[in-house]
């Protein structure tokens, strides 16, 4: 039986190996012994008293009726409201405050073993409370988190994204409907059909018009810098 572990500070084999398997009974699930304290009276103790510690709860054992018969107090951390011990000569006295009721004492507990039961114990009642401790945030108090920025990028066409209107300047020359009808050639004059169209000032001004698109879209931050940057580079390489 692995009870090694429970025999660091002078505690009687016997005596802990009998507390050890009353008490493994007693576990829950989860549940495991982290230290089991023995009373070490001055005269010949057959059957001492002891507090055992696990991991949820305290248990304060008491051998009666020449060890036919065992009284157990048993609490949990929240039942716990502070433990107090007290260095004599002969030992320590433990003692155990709880929520409601009287406090439990246990004498003749050796110093090095109520110093590590009183390690144990402190740390385990602040960690049962330290829910409880935690402050309260009012509502008001709480601010927003941002949100994250989308990029949104316009999709790319081959036609020109229409501009808002920009004043002084000047108007873009209409582009012919694709299903216009246009008359015969024959009722065209010839003046008309030599007529070469201004495709140049067509080409700079739908150009002009992408960067200012371009330009209208990164001052709404609906583009990052970083993207304005690598858009412009592109429409001002096709000059």
């Amino acid at each position: 039986m692995a009870i090694e572990k429970f025999l660091q500070d002078g505690q009687d084999p016997k005596v802990v190996e009998k507390i050890h398997d009353k008490i493994i009974d007693m576990l829950t699930a989860g549940e495991f012994i982290q230290y089991i304290s023995l009373q070490k009276k001055p005269a010949v103790t057959l059957l001492p008293d002891s507090i055992t510690v696990s991991n949820k709860r305290i248990f304060l054992c008491e051998f009666t009726k020449l060890g036919l018969a065992t009284n157990f107090e048993i609490f949990s951390w929240t039942d716990i409201k502070d433990i107090a011990f007290k260095e004599e000569i002969f030992g320590s006295k433990v003692t155990v405050i709880p929520q409601a009721g009287e406090n439990l004492t246990i004498d003749y507990i050796p110093k090095v073993q109520a110093r590590k039961l009183y390690q144990l114990i402190k740390e385990a009642l602040e960690t049962a409370k330290a829910p409880a401790a935690k402050p309260l945030v009012e509502p008001s108090v709480e601010r927003p988190k941002p949100e994250p920025t989308v990029a949104i990028v316009p999709p790319q066409s081959n036609e020109a994204s229409p501009a808002k209107p920009v004043e002084n300047a000047e108007p873009a020359a209409p582009t012919p409907h694709v299903n216009e009808i246009k008359p015969p050639v024959t009722s065209i004059p010839s003046f008309i059909q030599e007529a070469p169209a201004p495709k140049p000032a067509e080409e700079e001004d739908e150009l002009t018009q992408k960067l200012k698109k371009l330009k209208t879209l990164y001052d709404r931050q609906l583009i990052t810098q970083a993207e304005y940057e690598t858009k412009k580079t592109e429409l001002l390489s096709q000059l």
